[in-house]
């Protein structure tokens, strides 16, 4: 494992770990079900560019979406 994966996957779960504590206390699914999406999909995606943007459509995906 490349050390950029590894810090790029404790950002995106870290933002994830964010987003999943709002969604949780404000009742709010999208940012619950980025969160989760967030934290979970570093697992699966090893490559440094399909994984930057993904975190970044996930991360933006709450705010954007009504």
């Amino acid at each position: 494992m490349d050390t950029n994966v590894l810090m790029m996957s404790l950002l995106f779960g870290s933002i994830g770990m964010g987003l999943f504590m709002y969604g949780k206390k404000d009742m709010r699914i999208a940012y619950l079900a980025a969160g989760v999406a967030l934290m979970v999909f570093p697992y699966f995606i090893t490559n440094m560019m399909a994984m930057t943007v993904v975190g970044v459509l996930l991360t933006a995906a709450p705010f954007l979406l009504p």
